[in-house]
């Protein structure tokens, strides 16, 4: 099993100027992320995720484990690989 936090895209297409999609968590009305646990044979592969970030400076301390919490949007990299490239796309 694995433990999935879900997103959903911001528009309708990808981002004019990147060329990729942009997404943003999904949460329950409560303010918490929506997570699954779903079985392995489900997931098809793991999607690589750049955060979209702000005109600020990144703060220095910012942590790789905090990353997901401390933007609000992120682009789906579709050139991880051939396979990345052609699901995504």
């Amino acid at each position: 099993c694995a433990l999935v936090e879900w997103f959903s895209p911001v528009a309708d297409a990808p981002d004019e100027d990147t060329g990729l999609w942009v997404v943003e968590p999904d949460y329950h009305p409560d303010g918490r992320r929506v997570q699954d646990v779903v079985h392995l044979q489900t997931v098809l592969r793991a999607a690589h995720l750049i955060p979209v970030f702000c005109p600020d400076p990144t703060p220095v301390q910012l942590k790789q484990h905090a990353v997901l919490d401390s933007y609000r949007a992120f682009y789906v990299k579709k050139y991880t690989d051939h396979h990345a490239h052609e699901i995504a796309f």
